[in-house]
């Protein structure tokens, strides 16, 4: 048998097989297009704007439909509706983590968000009860956030400052002057935003905050930020559905896992420190926390808190915590340049609660409804990670009077609750007014999922809204921005929508007020 026999039997049972494996389990899985051998509907979605493909697919097959990325089902659910029912109501049989290939082959099931069983559950418990002791939710985690929030308002000043000049002309003289008030000079926020959170968790996690022109910070920042990017990117989506590339074919992707170890063998080296100097009555730190966990666990556990697992577990932390907050926050600053007439009532009721001579507190914000609703609306119109993170789940399940079997991939649409318009009117629009009742008080809303929810809802949700809330009315506390450009003129179209809708790259002044 010649060697072009031999592979066009190989490819034609390969299809048949495909052919086989599609056909035998669309009985029981929900409605969907016909998939292609071997590629499935790959070809029929836009990598560039995932959740846009699911929206279309919806209105042919409804909010449970079947889509084969690749040779394997993956159960998409549409509308809030359908995510609540799976997410809340069945939160167990849904609990599972999708496969998600190009990070699975890094970090090898380990840490707290790509981890699976029983090993998630005891990372999961153990992470949310560490966070509470060293004060998640209370007065010392809020009095960490205010200085970093200060530490960031001096960062911003150090923009350099140009002096304005005007011209004043009359019919007698023309004269060149020199404002005394100095304008801040043009600049791209993404660096000074990103430092801000990262502090916060590294005080959580390695009991310091890092100074803006550290050289080891600096890196780990380029490498959390650089990897995002590549998250988002639709050869990322092409390579996460067919899981043979990673290896075989060059590209981005292999510098996803560089930059991933490069921040685990740092993390390595402090766990190391921490070793040797740790004082079981008295920890510092998330990381004294389980290495003192480490200790008293029996052997049993021991193979769920193991330093792998550890460093798996920082890095996750590091990671979410830092990039999702900052991008949210460069965003955030991005609406408020496009819209001056939100900026200009938010600062006004920042004079009108804080005022100009004292920190904002996590107690402002029940007495700040507009401030309050503009986050949200921030939070909800970015849509931040539009198709969420994939989830699995663990068991086979009836999930309206279909079959969803165990280990099947489910995605859950974000985006189609968050842009719901029956719940948001014109959800296409930026409008605070969306968490406003008639009499202008904050108006709370089941819809508003941009943490997730259920069982793998984001175990820093808590910091992320407390974060989101003392930078921004921080900033616009004591800066006033400045656009380069007309309002009507910024593009505020996220620049890659895979896993993450990043906002276009941009400058702006911070005017000192």
């Amino acid at each position: 048998m010649d060697l072009i026999t031999f592979l066009v039997l190989t490819l034609s049972c390969l299809i048949l097989l495909s052919l086989w494996r599609q056909s035998s389990g669309r009985g029981k899985l929900p409605p969907g297009p016909t998939p292609l051998p071997i590629i499935g509907n790959f070809l029929q979605i836009d990598v560039k704007n995932i959740s846009q493909s699911f929206t279309n697919f919806s209105k042919a097959y409804g909010p449970v439909f079947t889509l084969y990325l690749g040779s394997q089902p993956t159960v998409i659910l549409h509308g809030y509706e359908a995510v609540k029912e799976a997410l809340i109501d069945h939160g167990e049989e849904f609990a599972g983590r999708g496969s998600f290939p190009i990070i699975d082959k890094i970090i090898k099931g380990l840490g707290v968000v790509f981890s699976n069983g029983n090993g998630w559950k005891e990372t999961r418990r153990f992470t949310l009860m560490t966070l509470r002791n060293l004060g998640m939710g209370k007065r010392n985690i809020e009095d960490r956030v205010q200085e970093e929030a200060q530490c960031l308002v001096e960062e911003l000043r150090k923009t350099k400052v140009l002096p304005v000049l005007l011209w004043i002309k009359s019919c007698f003289f023309e004269l060149l002057i020199v404002d005394t008030k100095l304008s801040g000079s043009p600049c791209d926020p993404t660096f000074i935003l990103s430092c801000a959170p990262s502090n916060v968790i590294c005080s959580i996690i390695f009991q310091n905050r890092f100074d803006s022109n550290d050289k080891d910070f600096l890196i780990l920042m380029k490498k959390i930020n650089e990897n995002v990017k590549i998250l988002s990117s639709p050869w990322l989506q092409v390579c996460n559905k067919f899981p043979l590339l990673i290896d075989y074919c060059p590209g981005s992707h292999h510098k996803i896992a560089k930059n991933i170890n490069y921040v685990k063998s740092y993390v390595l080296e402090k766990i190391k420190e921490h070793q040797e100097s740790l004082d079981v009555a008295n920890p510092r730190d998330f990381i004294d926390y389980y290495l003192i966990k480490q200790k008293q666990a029996n052997h049993i556990e021991q193979s769920e808190f193991s330093l792998e697992n550890l460093a798996s577990t920082i890095n996750d932390l590091f990671s979410a915590g830092t990039e999702t907050t900052s991008t949210t926050l460069r965003y955030a600053l991005l609406l408020l340049l496009k819209n001056p007439h939100v900026t200009a009532k938010v600062q006004e009721e920042i004079d009108s609660v804080i005022g100009r001579h004292r920190s904002p507190c996590m107690q402002d914000r029940s007495h700040m409804p507009y401030t309050d609703a503009m986050i949200h609306e921030v939070q909800r119109y970015i849509d931040l990670i539009p198709t969420n993170l994939p989830h699995a789940v663990t068991c086979d399940i009836k999930f309206r009077n279909y079959i969803i079997p165990k280990g099947t991939t489910v995605i859950t649409s974000l985006s189609s609750v968050l842009h719901d318009s029956k719940e948001f009117p014109n959800p296409e629009m930026f409008d605070p007014g969306h968490f406003l009742d008639g009499n202008g008080n904050f108006k709370k809303s089941d819809y508003f999922m941009p943490f997730s929810t259920g069982k793998r809802i984001c175990a820093g949700e808590g910091l992320a809204r407390m974060e989101l809330f003392l930078f921004l009315t921080t900033i616009l506390q004591n800066f006033k921005l400045k656009s380069l450009v007309h309002p009507k003129d910024i593009d505020t179209t996220p620049v890659v929508n895979g896993l993450a809708s990043l906002p276009p790259p941009y400058q702006l002044c911070f005017i000192p007020l």
